[in-house]
């Protein structure tokens, strides 16, 4: 049965990185468990909403405060509903130290398509030992790795020679981008990238310029909310015409600031308990439970987006 989902892996493996993959927030019983009938609800429904993927273990998902057996449960909830509709999954693995991060994508579960690797963080590596860290990462991963590039969270950003190093390295397949803002290294990397490397938009805020800038597709924690809309924008800006697309990125831009108005996936987790498609919001700590005022704000900015056809909120 390994050597089965081991094949079945690298069959989805050969599937571009594009379109909308979703990254899962973690749900959580009354009890602080997971709720793991919520996790395959949700992950199901994103699929089935239009996502082309999904993402677990990504910051959406609370990684740094799920254990070990934890971390195990939801990718294997989330690798079942993939396996379900035929959809790649992503995994987010990666710490600030090369060593724990080879043996985690080493063992990562054979049914993921790609792992999700994030520059390493807080230690303020110079770009070249970044550069060296992806290559041993790379070299020891069983599947194809996407780049998170996040420097407001690392403290590390990147030079548009860096990005290109990465890009060049053998099994590294693309990036997921989220620099915070449409700066001058994304402008120049998005125009000399290399053909066959994928960039996946990764701020909910941005997602319209990227995709304008050629941004193969998305990572957005906001998929999971609107995950029509979302979807349907990225197949606007793919296939056009663009001035409904450009429309599309402006209605979705004020949903994006909401959702993000508290530290993610706070608003995020209230808005799913709104729409009764999990059963609790509670976030663990350092994180707190959004206020009243923010998820009021973003269950009314939801509600008027109506064109994609996304589950609408049924309870405040």
């Amino acid at each position: 049965m390994v050597a089965d989902a081991q094949a079945d892996a690298m069959t989805i493996t050969r599937q571009p990185l594009t379109g909308l993959h979703v990254p899962l927030i973690t749900p959580f019983a009354v009890d602080g468990s997971v709720d793991v009938t919520a996790l395959a609800d949700l992950a199901g429904q994103v699929l089935d909403d239009g996502a082309s993927g999904i993402v677990a273990l990504g910051t959406t998902g609370e990684v740094a405060s799920l254990t070990t057996e934890e971390r195990r449960l939801v990718v294997d909830v989330c690798a079942t509903a993939c396996d379900e509709r035929g959809a790649p999954l992503m995994v987010g693995v990666g710490t600030n130290a090369t060593a724990v991060t080879r043996d985690e994508v080493r063992t990562v579960d054979p049914r993921a398509s790609a792992v999700l690797v994030v520059v390493p963080y807080y230690v303020r590596a110079s770009e070249d030992g970044v550069v060296e860290h992806f290559r041993e990462v790379a070299a020891a991963s069983p599947v194809p790795v996407l780049v998170y590039h996040v420097p407001y969270r690392t403290a590390r950003p990147l030079s548009v020679d860096t990005l290109r190093q990465l890009a060049e390295l053998p099994n590294v397949a693309g990036f997921k981008h989220a620099v915070g803002a449409v700066d001058d290294v994304t402008t120049a990397f998005m125009s000399r990238k290399p053909v066959d490397t994928a960039v996946l938009a990764g701020d909910d805020l941005h997602v319209g310029p990227m995709l304008a800038l050629g941004a193969d597709g998305a990572i957005l924690a906001g998929g999971q909310v609107a995950t029509r809309a979302y979807a349907g924008l990225i197949e606007a800006w793919r296939d056009g015409p663009i001035a409904p697309a450009r429309r599309q990125a402006a209605a979705l831009t004020p949903l994006a600031a909401a959702l993000f108005a508290e530290p993610n996936p706070a608003v995020i987790k209230a808005v799913l308990t709104a729409q009764r498609r999990i059963r609790c919001a509670d976030v663990r700590l350092p994180l707190l439970p959004a206020g009243a005022a923010a998820v009021d704000a973003a269950l009314d900015t939801l509600s008027s987006i109506s064109a994609g056809g996304d589950r609408t909120p049924t309870a405040r």
